[in-house]
C-alpha cells in the first residue's frame, strides 16, 4: 500500500473557485463518503485537505491495516476455532468489523489518492483562504474563530469548517475589518472580520 502526498501552493483564485456546495446528506455514513468520493473521481474532482489533515488520514490508514485488522482477524480466527459458527457471537461480530475495516481501508486508500495538501502561500497573507483561523465579531459582540478547510477535516467542535460551507464561503478572501454575510437557513448573520492568522491561535 503506496501513501504518497502532492504538496501544492494554489493562487487564491483557484481556491476560492474550485468547489460547489457540499451535500451534507449521509455525513458520517461510510457507505454515503465513498459513494460521493466515486462521484468526484468519476467527475474528476480534486479534494484539498491541509498537512495535518493529510498526516490524520495517513495515520489513521495505517492504524486500521497495521494494528486494528490484524488483530481482528485474530480474533476471528480464535474464535472460528470455538466450533459453531453460526452461534458464536465472537465469530460473527467480528466478521462484521473486518467488513467495516475493509470498507474503511478502501475509502482511505481512494481518498489519499485524490487529496491535494494546500500550503498557503506568502500572497495569503491578511487574507481568508484554505488553512486559515479567521476570528470574527457578531453584531452582539461575541467572538468565534474558524479555520477553513476541505471536508474531510471538517470538525465543529474545533472550529474547523469546510470551505464549501456557508460560513467557510462567506470567509473566503475577506481581510481583517471586512464585513461578513453569512445566509444561513435560519436566517442571515452579518460579522466582522477582526484577525485572520495562519498559525494555530495561542492557547
Amino acid at each position: 500500500m503506496r501513501l504518497t502526498t502532492r504538496p501544492v501552493k494554489l493562487s487564491s483564485a483557484i481556491v476560492s473557485k474550485a468547489f460547489v456546495k457540499e451535500d451534507d446528506a449521509g455525513a458520517g455514513d461510510p457507505d454515503a463518503d465513498e459513494e460521493e468520493l466515486e462521484r468526484r473521481i468519476a467527475a474528476g474532482g480534486k479534494r484539498y485537505i491541509t498537512p495535518a489533515g493529510f498526516k490524520r488520514v495517513q495515520e489513521e490508514l495505517a492504524h486500521l491495516w497495521n494494528v486494528e485488522r490484524p488483530k481482528v482477524t485474530q480474533e476471528v480466527a480464535d474464535a472460528a476455532a470455538q466450533g459453531d459458527r453460526s452461534e458464536n457471537a465472537e465469530y460473527i461480530y467480528g466478521k462484521k468489523r473486518l467488513r467495516e475495516i475493509d470498507r474503511r481501508v478502501r475509502y482511505l486508500s481512494k481518498l489519499l489518492d485524490r487529496l491535494t495538501v494546500v500550503e498557503p502561500s506568502a500572497g495569503q497573507r491578511g487574507r481568508a483562504f484554505f488553512g486559515a483561523w479567521v476570528t470574527v465579531e457578531a453584531e452582539d459582540g461575541t467572538t468565534s474563530t474558524y479555520r477553513i478547510v476541505g471536508p474531510d477535516e471538517t470538525d465543529v467542535d474545533s472550529g474547523a469548517i469546510s470551505l464549501e460551507s456557508p460560513m467557510g464561503k462567506a470567509l473566503l478572501g475577506k481581510a481583517e475589518g471586512d464585513e461578513v454575510v453569512v445566509v444561513r437557513p435560519k436566517g442571515r448573520l452579518e460579522l466582522t472580520v477582526i484577525e485572520v492568522r495562519y498559525e494555530p491561535p495561542r492557547a
